[in-house]
């Protein structure tokens, strides 16, 4: 085949190549975008994000039905059928991969299909159906994502030992199903396999489950597993499995150093992701690695190969889609001359359990570490009306503020739907919002929202639903004179009658 030139070459197609390639072709650019599957949309979109979240959303519905009958409606037990669930799943991948597809043919973005190698900085064979395929480019981005870690003492060669993208494929419902790690993939997934019917036992080597995010938030998924799957056992290490007839021999040790051994149809080993850098071609470019295999990349996202730049899961860092994908323009912004950096961004973290846990900004757990001087108001969910009508009161909203300045520095959410709730907490930290802005912001009633504006006005001490024991005599309110933020040139020349605060544009 005869060797092709592009300005950009995009390595893998998930939410952070995709974006890549989409926005340089915006800007003018001719863009090649490789991707060894079939169907664009990388990982995310075929082996994570969206097929979870598909699944969850299913079994979201069989749960409601089954607690429903308090409210005076009752269904009769479901009837699972798992080869149109699958195909359901399929459906929307496909719609969704169909869509990327569409986007490439818009934007003149070429798609080879194939496994790409780099043969030198400047130059990318790709394996086609059709033959090698030479790519010359002046710049290249790396977007090959992630896949998921099963360390060589659970690789049996069996498939009764599941990683995420075997157990997403749904090919039956084990009657005991083993999950090794409590971080989201594990919790999401046990989730899942739990509503569907099966007795689920989760493991945890750490003292806690969802590692990283505060204990608050993470106490009322603790309590859900707990009362939903069969066990959780924390502080539990699996030292070994193997293969007997048609189960898993697994052998535990607890916190005391005692061995069990028991017997699971299935397990799902959700311990982590590593990098897919392996048989790139890397070797031949300037590219370097970490220890672990990512690549390494600074604040604009180059490597030290000035030809080449690296995006996402596999630059390490926070592994999210939605991180993939801000990389991406910074990447592209930097390639076209802009002076873009990967800095100061605030990137929200979302697991979607059952209830959802969400985040963003500074935490409690890094202000201790950091021994930061914050202040930090919760508002309980059961004091919404909304959450009552939900019947979700089993949530919680919180604010890390400054207290000098009264500045946002983080944002918390447990509970139903807060993966779309923090995208407020996100614009107030990434504005530099003080509690007061966001107390001041009309949300609507009865909502979620609400409970953002009614944790600002906890600090207050005047909150509507929740009694602060005279908090307010407490607190010195500060009335800033201008707001930070430009004022739409609408309002300016359409003023809104204010009293005694001033607006400034």
């Amino acid at each position: 085949m005869k060797p092709i030139k592009t300005d950009i070459v995009v390595v893998g197609s998930g939410p952070g190549g995709a974006a890549a390639a989409f926005y340089a072709a915006d800007k003018g650019k001719k863009v090649i975008l490789v991707e060894r599957d079939k169907r664009l949309g990388g990982v995310c979109l075929n082996r994570g994000c969206i097929p979870s979240k598909t699944l969850l959303h299913a079994t979201q519905l069989i749960k409601e039905a089954k607690e429903s009958s308090f409210r005076g409606i009752s269904f009769a037990s479901p009837t699972i059928h798992l080869e149109k669930m699958r195909e359901w799943k399929e459906s929307i991948l496909e719609k969704l991969g169909q869509g990327l597809k569409g986007g490439a043919a818009q934007r003149g973005v070429e798609v080879l299909n194939g496994r790409g190698y780099f043969e030198d900085s400047t130059t990318l064979r790709v394996e086609t159906s059709q033959g090698q395929q030479l790519v010359h480019y002046d710049q290249a981005i790396i977007a090959v994502g992630s896949l998921p870690a099963l360390p060589s003492a659970f690789d049996l060669g069996n498939p009764r030992v599941m990683t995420s993208t075997e157990a997403l494929e749904l090919e039956d419902i084990p009657e005991n199903l083993l999950v090794v790690g409590g971080g989201y993939i594990g919790m999401e997934l046990g989730t899942v396999y739990s509503v569907l019917g099966s007795k689920v036992v989760l493991v945890e080597a750490m003292k806690s489950l969802l590692t990283g995010a505060d204990p608050d938030l993470v106490r009322p998924v603790a309590k859900y597993a707990q009362e939903n799957f069969k066990e959780v056992r924390l502080n539990t290490k699996v030292l070994k499995m193997a293969t007997n007839g048609k189960q898993i021999k697994v052998t535990f040790e607890s916190e005391g150093g005692k061995k069990i051994d028991e017997f699971y149809d299935r397990v799902l080993v959700s311990v982590g992701r590593v990098p897919n850098t392996e048989d790139l071609g890397l070797e031949n470019t300037k590219v370097r690695k970490d220890d672990k295999g990512f690549v390494k990349v600074n604040s604009s996202q180059q490597t030290d190969d000035p030809h080449i730049y690296a995006i996402g899961d596999v630059a390490g860092g926070a592994l999210l889609a939605h991180k993939a994908a801000k990389e991406a323009r910074i990447a592209v912004e930097v390639m076209t001359g802009e002076d873009s950096a990967f800095e100061n961004i605030i990137i929200p973290a979302v697991v979607f359990t059952d209830p959802e846990v969400a985040w963003c900004g500074l935490t409690e757990a890094e202000a201790k570490q950091k021994n930061m001087d914050i202040k930090v108001v919760r508002f309980p969910w059961g004091a919404s009306g909304r959450a009552l009508t939900l019947d979700r009161t089993d949530g919680s909203t919180k604010l890390i503020i400054d207290p000098e300045t009264e500045r946002i520095l983080g944002v918390g959410i447990v509970g139903h739907g807060a993966g779309e709730l923090i995208g407020e907490g996100v614009l107030a930290v990434e504005m530099g919002a003080t509690v007061q802005d966001l107390a001041e912001c009309v949300h609507p009633h009865p909502t979620l929202s609400e409970t953002l504006m009614e944790s600002a006005e906890v600090f207050y001490g005047h909150s509507t639903h929740m009694y602060t024991h005279g908090r307010s005599g407490l607190v010195v309110v500060r009335r800033y004179p201008f707001r930070r933020y430009r004022v739409p040139e609408f309002f300016l020349m359409n003023p809104v009658p204010t009293e005694g605060v001033p607006i400034s544009p």
